[in-house]
């Protein structure tokens, strides 16, 4: 027989955006239904983020046995069990998923169903036995990974970020087809435990990011052995005894033990009958207003379905902007300009805001780039690590409009900026803050100090200092 229910909030997928929607609802005293067909926690923890940064800490500690030399310790090429290392990640996923879990979800009052929903009306989901109507609805489904169309892939054994982790033999060559963010991370990890790995990719690694700080970033894949091949076309993709082969356009033949395609990313909303509720959508993901909410009033999507921003922290972001909007009934606007996004290589790779190039298309010529190098940061010189830098980038009255770090832990140190574009502070704002020494977050305000350098000691503050020193003490 069927169920109906009648909450006040329906959200459908229990990933980063769904939870925490489902949480602050629940909280609020709403009553909330939280409809997941898949595993709690969606793809950043059981397939994403968490396993990733899991595997990439397993891969610094290895790298770090090999890099003793400077700190005069003599390296040693690490033994890895790359089984023992998948159990690492395992664990750490196990660590984390009950957070995420049905029972501390239900524990907070939320009804779930472990089942597929599609739209049976403009307010109406079928969802297994159980009929929801609702007057809030969250679409939250997520997104998967998608392949290029290559010839021969489709019939060739290929792993992704839904597979890669599951893997407990260590590649004997792994080629990668795609050098975006997962593509690169995935690479120096792999690198470091101990396999070979070239990356394919089609047009420019790391293309959304800033150029200059990208270059750091593949300079160091390249010295750790990753073969990177960009602008290259490849005619097609073979099965082998031993595992795969790529061909590239030109006849080069690349015999692989391991293919991982990590080359973009496309919205998981077939199954929901989106026509029937009235909802529109693209390719890319549902549309979407700056609030989040469809063509249907009564429906929105966060997360990685609405193709904006494929980010667990934006998805968290939207999440709140749900909360604020539709049940306090409060302004809600998605702010571009303070989204952040990071690259967890080592150097890491982090942003916020406009980069150089995008500041000249919107403001000309009118703008300052500001940088200080991590060659002249004392932390990053007791570390030995001072390839990278700050740069920041002012409007011609010192708003700040974006910053860009590539530095160990750029993650943790782009956040004032992230601060900074979300309060709309001026450069001023961040070159006036004590930090403690000796850190790497010296360098954020000595990059921001810059800006007043020509100013500060220019002829006329020098001929005003001259001048007041010449009169009796006060």
């Amino acid at each position: 027989m069927t169920e109906v229910l009648t909450p006040d909030v329906c959200i459908v997928g229990a990933g980063s955006a769904g939870l925490v929607v489902a949480a602050g609802a629940a909280q609020l005293g709403l009553g909330v239904v939280l409809v997941e067909r898949a595993e709690m926690g969606g793809d950043c923890l059981n397939v994403g983020c968490v396993p990733s940064k899991a595997l990439i800490a397993a891969a610094r500690a290895a790298q770090a046995q090999r890099s003793g030399a400077a700190f005069g310790i003599e390296p040693v090429e690490p033994r890895v069990d790359f089984a023992k290392v998948m159990d690492h990640v395992a664990g750490v996923i196990a660590a984390i998923a009950p957070n995420d879990s049905v029972a501390r979800f239900e524990g907070l009052g939320v009804r779930v169903l472990k089942e597929e929903a599609r739209f049976v009306g403009r307010t109406e989901l079928q969802a297994g036995p159980h009929r929801i109507r609702s007057k809030r609805i969250v679409l939250a489904t997520g997104s998967r990974p998608t392949a290029p169309p290559i010839p021969g892939l489709a019939d060739a054994p290929y792993l992704t970020n839904e597979t890669i982790f599951a893997n407990r033999t260590l590649p004997a060559h792994l080629i990668i087809i795609g050098g975006g963010p997962i593509g690169l991370e995935m690479a120096q990890a792999h690198r470091r435990l101990g396999a070979r790995v070239t990356v394919l990719e089609a047009a420019s690694f790391l293309a959304k990011d800033d150029p200059e700080l990208a270059a750091v970033v593949l300079s160091h894949l390249h010295a750790e052995g990753v073969d990177l091949r960009d602008h290259i076309k490849i005619a097609g993709v073979e099965r082998t005894a031993d595992g795969i082969a790529v061909i590239l356009d030109g006849g080069e033949r690349l015999n692989g033990s391991h293919l991982l395609v990590a080359a973009g990313r496309a919205p998981i909303i077939e199954a929901l009958d989106l026509d029937t509720a009235g909802v529109a959508y693209t390719k890319r993901g549902i549309t979407v207003d700056r609030g989040l909410r469809t063509s249907n009033r009564n429906i929105w999507a966060i997360g990685d379905c609405n193709g904006l921003y494929a980010f667990t922290h934006m998805a968290g972001y939207e999440a709140s902007l749900f909360i604020r909007g539709a049940l306090f009934r409060a302004p809600a606007k998605l702010d571009a300009a303070i989204v952040p996004w990071a690259t967890y290589t080592d150097p890491e790779l982090a942003q916020v805001g406009l980069s150089e190039s995008e500041a000249r298309r919107q403001h000309g010529e009118a703008i300052r780039v500001l940088r200080w190098k991590m060659a002249e940061n004392d932390r990053a010189q007791t570390e030995r690590e001072t390839d990278g830098l700050v740069k920041v980038i002012t409007d011609s009255r010192g708003r700040v409009l974006g910053a860009g770090i590539v530095a160990p832990h750029a993650g943790e140190l782009i956040q004032p900026w992230c601060l900074a574009l979300s309060k709309r502070l001026k450069i001023a704002a961040m070159a006036s803050f004590v930090p403690p020494y000796p850190t790497l977050g010296e360098a954020s305000k000595r990059a921001a100090g810059s800006y007043f350098t020509e100013t500060l000691f220019g002829p006329r503050t020098r001929g005003l200092v001259r001048f007041l020193a010449r009169l009796p003490v006060w």
